[in-house]
């Protein structure tokens, strides 16, 4: 890949970087909120109304889902000119984090498995920053062996009627819809009695209850599902084939995790240093950082590569997201270290009101979202090195059997 703009992309990147320091608050400056998620002193309120102003903003100046078709709002762009515009606006002091899920995952997995009716309906509401996302597919018996859910989905007339349980559903209490997993089928393997649904959050019969995480914020939430009904139309993909429909979501979310690399910069751990850059050890853990954050950036061409030549992420996304679990846990342990003693501090006492002691703490969830380190490990040995596939003793397993057999 040629690392340098041509001048078409130039001419692109000038236009985005007028247009964001013309519309956007500037990093560092009074109205900036790109990292108040990071804040000790965190107003969720506040950030999500002004990540929905800002998308808003986005999709009135045509600057939202530049890849997306333009007859759903979208840019019809490139994937280069998205990752232009998003290293733009990086620079700025914005963001639209609420809208991770709903952008970055359902969306892409709409647009590709959705009737047109279900195109029409939600791919241009999401734009305009009108409505929030959130992913039920985790349960407690359910993680990183994602198959064997056991939510339960029955058909009664033109309805679904689902019940069960979700966990670490992230921003469930402030989001409009859900892209919902459920079991719609007992008698055959669990990857093939899964269907995918679109579920209002406002629809009677789900209670949200939010999880207090270490941070001190509830950010996930566990997720009672009671007699549910969500209409046939809402189905994504087709009845029983919800796991390929799953897949799509899943890679976009593992690329949208490892992509996160770029909201930290090897400058801000730099410029923690100050005057103790003469001491050797100090010297290697600092060049250790800016080697991660640069095969970060590499790893980050490459599923850019592939976009621009109209590939889907494969592998290589599990590779990125693995990289980046561990270097987000360095990168923030280093961050601390720099700090001495006031690491140990929270809050506005902290330096950065705490904005590292929050990566410091959110880093173990990263080794889990989207899928666990030993998950990808699994990935990459099996389809990148061509290692034999583990044994699966419930491979042709009826789900039914299987619950027989839990503890």
């Amino acid at each position: 890949m040629d690392f340098k703009d041509t001048a078409q992309e130039h001419a692109f990147r000038m236009q985005a970087r007028c247009w964001l320091e013309t519309n956007a608050p500037g990093k560092g400056s009074a109205g900036d909120f790109s990292d108040a998620y990071q804040s000790s002193a965190f107003d969720e309120a506040q950030y999500v109304r002004r990540c929905k102003d800002w998308q808003a903003t986005l999709s009135a100046g045509g600057w939202a889902g530049i890849t997306w078709p333009k007859e759903y709002g979208g840019c019809g762009g490139t994937s280069l000119e998205a990752s232009i515009f998003a290293e733009e606006q990086s620079r700025s002091g914005v963001s639209s984090g609420i809208f991770a899920i709903g952008i970055g995952m359902a969306g892409p997995t709409i647009a590709a498995h959705g009737t047109d009716a279900q195109k029409e309906r939600y791919l241009p509401r999401l734009l305009r920053g009108e409505e929030v996302w959130c992913q039920l597919f985790s349960e407690p018996s359910a993680g990183s062996d994602l198959a064997s859910l056991a939510t339960r989905a029955e058909v009664d007339g033109d309805e679904w009627v689902v019940n069960g349980q979700k966990v670490w559903t992230s921003g469930a209490h402030y989001s409009d819809f859900g892209i919902l997993l459920t079991r719609t089928d007992l008698d055959v393997p669990k990857h093939r009695g899964i269907t995918y649904f679109l579920v209002d959050m406002r629809t009677p019969g789900i209670d949200i209850r939010p999880l207090r995480q270490m941070t001190g914020t509830s950010h996930f939430s566990e997720v009672f599902l009671t007699d549910v009904r969500i209409p046939k139309e809402n189905i994504l993909g087709e009845v029983n084939e919800g796991w390929g429909v799953a897949m799509t979501t899943l890679t976009n979310e593992r690329m949208l995790i490892g992509e996160g690399a770029s909201k930290l910069e090897y400058s801000d751990v730099r410029a923690l240093v100050g005057d103790r850059i003469a001491d050797p050890i100090l010297r290697q853990r600092l060049a250790d950082a800016f080697i991660r954050f640069e095969i970060l950036r590499y790893l980050s061409m490459r599923v850019r590569t592939a976009a621009s030549q109209g590939k889907m992420p494969g592998p290589e996304v599990s590779v990125m997201k693995l990289f980046y679990a561990g270097h987000l846990k360095k990168t923030s342990d280093l961050a601390l270290a720099l700090q001495g003693p006031a690491g140990m501090l929270a809050g506005a006492d902290a330096p950065a009101a705490g904005a590292w002691q929050q990566q410091f703490l959110n880093a173990p969830a990263m080794r889990i979202a989207g899928g666990s380190d030993e998950i990808q490990r699994k990935i990459i040995g099996e389809r990148v090195l061509g290692l034999p596939s583990e044994p699966r003793v419930d491979k042709d397993v009826p789900f039914r059997d299987q619950i027989h057999r839990r503890p």
